[in-house]
């Protein structure tokens, strides 16, 4: 354990995964010595949040995973470095808060531009928001490259979650913006100095709507994302009514309690992986750890 400690006086604060990559430990261990340590400080940056997960009894969990806050959000030290670790974890908050803006952008920036040449840009507009959601939102983006899911493709970090949300859109013009999105898709995620990856969906009002009952996995998800989406673009007053009805059917409350039962399971998950013994199962405490899939699906 003191080769650890004098790792860390050694080489002043590190971020988790600096630290596992000069200890050379796992990254379990690497966290386990940590959190476990009277004599480390562990500064968490960012917050967590809320999202929905099939395989989790009563799917609410917090992202991001244990191991990922570790390794990329959290700045572990030994006391005696305090305000160093304070910096440090600053100068990564604002980094993050910045690419979560830079694709926040990037996501608005895009829209504009598939539609400023279409010959029926205002109708689009007029009947049309683009609701921006997905850890951006919440500041949390990240831009460690990774795997696209369908084509393997590796993109820079964090997706771009665009909801689409029409108001009696003729179908012509429903057609023609899906296209326009699936295309834009297709193009940032294989241009090699993009390589930026978005999930979008449209849908209409009534879906909207019907998704708000909150009665399934799938619409709990819409309505989740409703909830924390923010505008991108197009009417504002559409968006204004969408969160209106968000408001009306509890949507934020209910959030708000699956949120708490997920911040109630992470403490208790990360007091039996502190306290684990040699002899547990390790599949059962790495399904604590980390999830084998941090996206989510939108709906």
């Amino acid at each position: 354990m003191d080769k650890y400690l004098r790792i860390l006086e050694k080489t002043g604060p590190l971020t988790g995964k600096d630290f596992v990559r000069e200890t050379g430990l796992t990254t379990f261990a690497a966290w386990r010595f940590c959190a476990g340590s009277d004599w480390v400080i562990n500064k968490i940056i960012g917050r967590r949040y809320l999202r929905l997960d099939l395989k989790v009894e009563g799917y609410a969990r917090l992202s991001p995973s244990i191991m990922r806050e570790f390794l990329n959000y959290t700045v572990v030290g030994i006391s005696e470095d305090s305000a160093a670790i304070d910096q440090l974890a600053k100068s990564i908050e604002e980094e993050i808060t910045s690419i979560s803006a830079r694709k926040i952008n990037l996501a608005r920036d895009t829209v504009d531009r598939l539609l400023i040449n279409q010959p029926d840009r205002h109708t689009i507009i007029n009947k049309t928001c683009f609701i921006i959601a997905g850890d951006v939102v919440f500041g949390m983006a990240h831009a460690e490259p990774r795997p696209e899911f369908s084509t393997g493709e590796l993109v820079k970090g964090s997706d771009l979650d665009i909801i689409t949300v029409t108001d009696n859109l003729p179908e012509k013009l429903l057609e023609s913006l899906d296209a326009l999105l699936y295309r834009e898709k297709y193009n940032l995620l294989m241009n090699p100095v993009s390589k930026e990856e978005i999930d979008y969906i449209v849908k209409d009002l009534k879906t909207v709507e019907e998704q708000l009952a909150f009665n399934d996995f799938k619409k709990m998800v819409a309505s989740k994302i409703l909830e924390e989406g923010q505008y991108l673009f197009g009417n504002r007053v559409l968006f204004d009514h969408i969160k209106t009805m968000v408001a009306e059917r509890g949507i934020p409350e209910k959030v708000s309690r699956l949120e708490e039962k997920a911040t109630q399971d992470r403490v208790r998950a990360e007091k039996v992986l502190l306290e684990a013994s040699e002899s547990a199962d390790h599949d059962e405490l790495m399904a604590l750890f980390y999830t084998t899939e941090e996206k989510e699906e939108i709906f």
